[in-house]
């Protein structure tokens, strides 16, 4: 399934009943795995499983991996993983199968015949789309992967067999070309990676990212790990001294539990050196301690022994026991001031919780005999809901998987509701992520937000411990700048999904205004069109409906006048010359199908003409803006517009102000302007002489006659030399 080693050559090479296969370094017999199953599997499970190894090992006879063996070793790794984690028998079934659509003649159907619809389901849920052309290899790997995650929605034995797979072929990698194992290696640390954090499997997790470092890093894995061993033979002894301290501490009070001294991961220390722009020498818990008891309130009465044994660092403990991660994992975290000042990690865990820590969602799982009833953690429960409503809202899957990839980081922050209800949140989560997370309508109406009581701006960052209230209003709607600081895929894909509907519903209006005003001028209106003629103009023109015609025409890709003529016979209408259409009214409620040039900030009373801007709409200019250029000669591309006598809405535009320099010059004017009812969008200035500085304000005004009773207030000021509208 990967383009890895798991990539295949055919030969006339005999399988034997027997294999083995390859396990990182050591090899196992088929039959050991059997045996290794007989410890928590029944004897019929055992040979369901033996069953599915005949069947994939005679649909693979003659296809060897890139490394020369016979391609059944890397089905066969791949449930041993598996059964590592204590997985069930139908799981193991479809992970040596896993390849056999893929890669074989086998068809769904064929294995749902021999082995049920559920294995058949789980195989097809990690098989590649092979039947469908694709215009690029991004596009091809984002449809499988949306595939794949669709299907994990369903049954997370899918992406457990996905990632045993991409886990055995990063053991194999060095057959590959070097190219070839860098883009695996850069795929498997940006998504697979942390999609096995997010899941809590971090066992796998370190394994990936530690093979995905040195493929990809192979230089910088190779000195870094050269220099931890150089530490670590330095202060071996010291380390060995800890965890003897540690666990005579344990005994002496009575504490039934076990010490695992540990190094930390190549890859973990080289994320917190690079994001933290810090030496090897700067990064504090290189060495980490694992202490496991027997129960929660043992963890914290063991954390008051450790901390009086050594002095704790402040501000560096954390209690995910308390408050879990979103994958579920729980201990309790401390750094202490170690012999010679040396800083050390502690965490402290029940065995459940390191069992849960080690295989995630995998040790929160079990099946019934009949092959159903599976159980998800409610962290992971919830992140498979996100990923269905980022599905249904991503247009496409390209989309979608950079939806995915932002919801992928592994930092985190803890806030509350106003009820004491916790979220955790991608770390740079902003207010709008939090409403999104608590629901998407509430995201949608969103209008303010209350952080531990007091207002705070929508884009404001969470921290850890925040209190956050929403406040919403039943007719408001997404803004599209919200797009430049969210941080969650729900809240990207939600704002997009909203958006694109809006548009479309806009840009429906737009365009039976204008098709309205160009068969006016030929002695029709839109009314007056019968079903028969809009069906032979939509087959006529390939459009499936008449509101997508329109939708067309409004975003500027259709030219009204051209619909218009085409809609009509020449025998139907009295001016065959098309006549002169009468303007277009502009309200200023049309949304995002009408925008207002910034070159030229027109206003309400303002000449003004509209551009046809393909795929946006219309865009309004002032017919004095200098950048229209050649659009006036070019009568298919501007449209004669004129303002509403009921205009709604504040515009953009700017000022130019020259002032005397004195102390609260900005002040004062800023809040004339405020005081005249006008918001400040942007201002800059530019010293001129040392005497006076030049101003430039853009600000948001109703009309000209706005506009003029603010140039008017000030010129009266003092220290203003001079002010005018900017126009381009």
């Amino acid at each position: 399934m990967d383009a890895s080693p798991s990539e295949i050559s055919h030969a006339p090479a005999a399988v034997p009943d027997y294999v083995e296969a390859d396990r990182g370094g050591g090899r196992f017999l088929i039959s050991d795995l059997c045996s290794y199953l007989e410890s928590y599997l029944t004897n019929d499970q055992v040979r369901e499983v033996y069953r599915a190894y005949l069947f994939g090992a005679e649909a693979h006879d003659g296809q060897n991996r890139l490394s020369g063996e016979p391609y059944i070793y890397h089905p066969v790794a791949v449930a041993r993983i598996l059964a590592g984690m204590r997985m069930d028998h139908q799981c193991l079934m479809a992970a040596i199968l896993h390849d056999v659509i893929e890669d074989t003649e086998t068809a769904k159907e064929q294995l749902a015949r021999e082995f049920g619809p559920e294995i058949a389901e789980l195989v097809d849920g990690v098989s590649k789309l092979t039947q469908i052309k694709f215009r690029s290899r991004a596009e091809a790997q984002a449809e499988n992967f949306r595939k794949m995650m669709l299907a994990m929605t369903k049954d997370i034995r899918v992406i457990m067999i996905k990632l045993a797979d991409r886990l055995h072929n990063m053991r194999t990698l060095g057959v590959m070309s070097p190219a070839k194992a860098r883009r695996i290696a850069r795929e498997t640390l940006d998504i697979y990676a942390p999609i096995a954090n997010r899941l809590g499997i971090n066992s796998i997790r370190h394994e990936l990212q530690e093979l995905g470092m040195a493929a990809y890093w192979p230089w910088r894995y190779t000195i870094l790990r050269a220099a931890l061993r150089k530490r670590r033979g330095n202060r071996k002894e010291v380390v060995g001294n800890i965890e003897d301290v540690l666990r005579s501490r344990l005994q002496q009070e009575g504490f039934d539990g076990e010490v695992y001294g540990r190094e930390k991961h190549v890859y973990s220390i080289y994320r917190k050196m690079l994001e933290k722009k810090l030496s090897l020498n700067e990064v504090a818990d290189v060495y980490a301690f694992r202490l496991i008891v027997d129960s929660v309130d043992t963890c914290y009465r063991v954390l008051g022994v450790v901390h009086n044994l050594y002095r704790p660092v402040p501000g560096r403990f954390k209690d995910y026991i308390a408050i879990p991660k979103a994958n579920g994992y729980q201990s309790l975290h401390t750094v202490l001031f170690g012999p010679h000042g040396l800083p050390i990690e502690i965490q402290i865990r029940t065995r459940e919780m390191h069992r849960v820590a080690e295989e995630g969602i995998a040790a929160h799982w079990h099946y019934k005999d009949t092959g159903g009833g599976a159980l998800t953690p409610d962290a992971a429960a919830e992140w498979l809901r996100n990923l269905l409503e980022v599905q249904k809202d991503s247009g496409n899957s390209m989309e979608f998987l950079e939806h995915v990839k932002v919801d992928l980081f592994p930092d985190e922050v803890y806030v509350f509701t106003p009820r004491g209800q916790i979220f955790v949140l991608p770390k740079g989560a902003t207010v709008i992520d939090f409403a999104y997370a608590v629901h998407s309508d509430v995201g949608n109406q969103c209008v303010a937000a209350r952080i531990d009581r007091r207002l705070a701006p929508l884009r404001s960052q969470l921290r850890n411990g925040q209190t956050v209230e929403i406040i919403t209003k039943p007719n408001s709607r997404p803004n599209p700048a919200w797009l430049d600081f969210v941080v969650t895929g729900k809240a990207r894909a939600t704002i997009r999904s909203f958006l694109k509907r809006l548009e479309q519903k806009e840009a429906v209006e737009l365009g039976r205004r204008l098709l309205e005003r160009e068969l006016e001028a030929l002695g029709r209106g839109i009314a007056s069109i019968g079903d028969e003629e809009r069906t032979k103009l939509l087959a006529e023109i390939g459009m499936p409906g008449f509101d997508e015609l329109l939708e067309q025409i409004g975003l500027g890709n259709r030219m009204a006048k051209l619909v218009a003529r085409m809609l009509l016979q020449p025998d139907d209408h009295p001016k065959p010359d098309g006549g002169s259409a009468g303007s277009l009214t502009i309200k200023g409620t049309e949304g995002m199908v009408v925008s207002f040039a910034k070159c030229c900030g027109p206003i309400p009373g303002d000449p003004v003409i509209a551009i046809f801007s393909p795929g946006r709409g219309l865009v309004v200019h002032h017919q004095d803006c200098p950048n229209l250029g050649d659009f006036r000669r070019q009568g298919q591309s501007w449209l004669d517009v004129q303002w509403s006598d009921e205009v709604k809405g504040e515009f953009s535009t700017a000022l130019r102000l020259d002032a005397g320099n004195q102390r609260g010059m900005l002040a004062t004017i800023a809040s004339l302007i405020a005081e005249e009812g006008a918001n400040i969008e942007d201002v800059r200035s530019e010293e001129r002489d040392g005497l006076s500085t030049s101003l430039r304000f853009v600000i948001s005004v109703r009309d000209r006659k706005h506009l003029a009773g603010i140039i008017r207030r000030l010129k009266h000021v003092p220290f203003v030399l001079r002010v005018n509208r900017v126009i381009g």
